[in-house]
């Protein structure tokens, strides 16, 4: 499988990683399914895992799945949402939920830890100074550099504009930017791509499949629905109509547009069984896709280039509203 340098870490890392957010999923389904994936995903040439103390007990189902292999690989997790209450400015608090992570992965270090979505006020409050974007958070990250605990600091986020201007301090090795570099979704172009071409950060890519909204085909598209705008719409119909002209699934589209980037370090697969493993692996391995094929996708994307205001953040196919409190 193709390796890329993960920005300044010099890392050389898998152009196909684990996503670990639904290892916890397989997990729910039995712990030996979990095995067969991850191990099958390490056997292919991944060798960049990626999970979160926020992702149910995925730390803990990596920590098993892991334990023994004989590939090398690199381990990303997060600082976020735990403990409950979480208090961001805990310092102690923080050092804890690291020593956590390391104790439910089975680890003596992490290669990378990322602060867990800095860049959505409200949810958690990491900062004290909001023009230089400073916390005790960062304290924590020096003093676990310092005494090697963690080897490279990152910052993973889901907004495509507030998130480069915690970038600009200069003070992190990673990004991973969830939700919008995909093939419908291209915010991430505007301002988190450049950012951190100029600071030679690390690029990793979350969710291409828009958790669900880009995995498979939606009769919702054709029909139409309450809160589908008529240009999405349309851009729906247009890169179904596409991919059955080029006779392309929209998961292995997705991939290899992803990685038709030579910028992007590597991407995340959300895989829930072995068998999406399989399929993963043999779409990266097919390579970046044509260049025509590219502009014919850049086109597509162009017909809905920002997020229609009153979209939601995961578009609900194959969902009904019924009613407050039961979403």
């Amino acid at each position: 499988m193709e390796k890329r340098i993960l920005g300044r870490t010099g890392l050389e890392v898998s152009v196909l990683g684990m996503g670990g957010l639904f290892v916890s999923s397989i997990g729910g389904r039995g712990q030996d399914e979990a095995n067969k994936a991850v191990r099958l995903a390490l056997e292919s040439g991944v060798n960049y895992v990626d999970t979160a103390p926020g992702y149910a007990n995925s730390e803990e189902v990596l920590g098993i799945a892991l334990e023994g292999v004989s590939q090398s690989y690199y381990l990303s997790t997060k600082l976020g949402g735990r403990p409950q209450p979480f208090d961001p400015k805990d310092k102690d608090a923080l050092k804890w939920s690291v020593d956590e992570s390391l104790r439910l992965l089975k680890r003596d270090y992490i290669d990378i830890l990322l602060i867990h979505e800095p860049d959505r006020p409200g949810q958690y409050d990491w900062w004290d100074d909001y023009d230089n974007f400073h916390g005790p958070v960062c304290e924590v990250l020096s003093e676990l550099k310092e005494q090697k605990i963690i080897k490279f600091t990152g910052l993973g986020g889901t907004t495509a504009y507030q998130l480069p201007h915690i970038m600009a301090t200069g003070e992190y090795d990673v990004v991973l930017t969830a939700f919008n570099y995909s093939l419908l979704w291209r915010e991430a172009e505007i301002s988190i791509l450049p950012e951190a071409k100029k600071r030679n950060m690390g690029i990793v890519v979350g969710s291409p499949l828009q958790q669900g909204a880009l995995a498979r085909r939606y009769e919702e598209v054709k029909t139409g629905a309450w809160w589908l705008s008529k240009p999405r719409q349309d851009q729906y119909k247009r890169l179904y109509g596409f991919l059955d002209e080029i006779n392309m699934s929209l998961p292995e589209t997705c991939l290899r547009m992803v990685i038709s980037n030579p910028h992007i370090s590597t991407v995340l697969m959300g895989a829930r069984s072995v068998k999406e493993v399989e399929q993963n692996v043999k779409s990266v391995e097919a390579g970046p896709l044509p260049q025509d094929i590219l502009d014919e996708l850049q086109d597509i994307a162009n017909m809905v280039p920002f997020r229609p205001f009153e979209e939601p953040f995961g578009l609900p196919f194959g969902q009904q509203y019924k009613g407050p409190g039961h979403a």
